[in-house]
């Protein structure tokens, strides 16, 4: 059968969830070795990390459901959609918006982190970026 979902956006978003996983596992790693502002700073990290991944993993979903929308609208009357359109965007500006909020963390991680995982914290900067740019293509496609 064939079904156009899930498509590019869904991987955005689920690619950005591991990238954030990713993160939260050096921060986990992290803990316990320095000192207790850093601490402070790591378990903030894995709260905030805990939030956005679960956002994400919420917005694969709701990308294919907003994708859907504007499939069935393909006949509709243009102010229909561009409304369908309007609500598909929402999702991928979200998943970048997310990116950006949780790539910031990277510096204090390579520089407090637990050495021995920086290609971690490297891995998981290319999954979020890549996860930006393909949400912002979603969010171009969607005009």
């Amino acid at each position: 059968m064939r079904t156009p979902t899930p498509g590019g956006g869904s991987a955005a978003a689920y690619t950005a969830a591991l990238g954030v996983a990713l993160l939260s596992m050096v921060a986990n790693y992290s803990l316990g070795k320095a000192s207790k502002d850093v601490d402070r700073k790591l378990r903030k990290i894995l709260k905030e990390n805990d939030k956005v991944r679960r956002r994400l993993l919420e917005l694969v979903d709701l990308d294919a459901q907003a994708y859907l929308k504007v499939v069935k609208t393909r006949k509709a009357a243009p102010a229909i959609r561009q409304k369908a359109f309007r609500q598909a965007r929402a999702v991928p500006v979200e998943v970048s918006r997310l990116c950006y909020q949780v790539v910031r963390q990277a510096p204090f991680l390579v520089a407090k982190g637990n050495k021995y995982l920086l290609s971690d914290v490297e891995v998981a900067v290319e999954f979020l970026l890549a996860a930006f740019h393909a949400a912002m293509i979603n969010v171009r496609v969607n005009q």
